[in-house]
């Protein structure tokens, strides 16, 4: 199945703790239909030291949210929207905001 959230995709949480918040999204586990957001689901892991460069104690790090957790926002509204899929002249397949008909790929 084609991927409708992407890295770097802007999007919104739909349920749970940060219900609203919008982030950036920085990495997609397809397999697994996982993500992680920018700033979003943070978790607290207490961390030992490793060596010179990394210093110990409880670091905060983005833990992964559902995909069906998030919706793409609008690049037109910046509301949350659904994807759809569309295929170009050129045979090109391309993502396609639902609400407004905005082509996503650039």
């Amino acid at each position: 199945m084609a991927a409708k959230i992407r890295k770097g995709d802007r999007v919104q949480v739909l349920t749970g703790k940060d219900k609203g918040r919008q982030g950036e999204v920085i990495r997609v586990s397809p397999t697994e239909g996982r993500a992680f957001v920018q700033g979003i689901n943070l978790a607290k892991k207490h961390q030992k030291p490793q060596g010179m460069g990394r210093p110990g104690g409880i670091i905060e790090k983005e833990a992964s949210i559902d995909l069906s957790n998030l919706a793409l926002l609008d690049p037109k509204s910046g509301k949350p929207t659904r994807v759809g899929f569309k295929v170009l002249e050129d045979g090109k397949k391309v993502r396609v905001a639902k609400a407004s008909g905005e082509v996503l790929d650039a």
